[in-house]
């Protein structure tokens, strides 16, 4: 059932409101949907360079947009809608050890879930569930999501097909290996 999910959102690439469709793929998947919204910024922007960086914006917008519906669901409907989704993901193990640490982690969590491949939805939920700092949740979201797809739309932009299976492959890695370098020299610094 995914699989399919995965080739007709691929599909919705070439559709003439595929920017409209972009915005909802965004929008849902940072709340409830399981395909990220890469899947459709990829194609597009090797269809249309040009509009690189139009893509990458309305991604970030609508991801950060559905951000703000994820973390509704953790705040107003978590055992109704947000423990639900997240059994479904199988996050619902590591939910009340999780939620007794966030609030301290919080700005380290939504950046690391909104660059990596960790899903974004886990963290908007959890991050209206523990009670974070509607500020900082949606200021951590910007940077996070404004990374993560223009850092897709420039590569993609300057080097365009060739790198294509590096963005769908590895660039993911990337990130995490960035964040834990990041997050290990924050750590080297406070110990020293």
């Amino acid at each position: 059932m995914i699989r399919r999910l995965y080739q007709s959102t691929i599909a919705m690439a070439e559709h003439p409101r595929a920017m409209w469709v972009l915005a909802v793929v965004a929008f849902v998947e940072s709340s409830i949907f399981p395909i990220p919204p890469d899947v459709l910024m990829i194609p597009m922007i090797l269809a249309r360079p040009h509009r690189a960086w139009a893509i990458a914006g309305l991604a970030m917008l609508a991801s950060v947009l559905g951000g703000l519906a994820g973390y509704a669901i953790g705040a107003l409907a978590f055992e109704q809608l947000g423990r639900p989704i997240l059994e479904s993901l199988g996050k619902a193990g590591a939910m009340a050890e999780f939620s007794t640490r966030f609030n301290d982690l919080g700005f380290w969590a939504v950046l690391a879930a909104g660059v990596t491949p960790f899903p974004y939805k886990v963290i908007t939920i959890m991050s209206g569930w523990t009670g974070m700092a509607l500020g900082t949740f949606v200021l951590t979201s910007i940077l996070a999501r404004g990374l993560r797809f223009f850092i897709v739309a420039a590569l993609l932009w300057k080097f365009g097909a060739p790198i294509r299976e590096f963005v769908e492959r590895r660039l993911g890695l990337m990130f995490v290996a960035f964040f834990a370098c990041l997050v290990g020299g924050f750590l080297l610094i406070k110990v020293f």
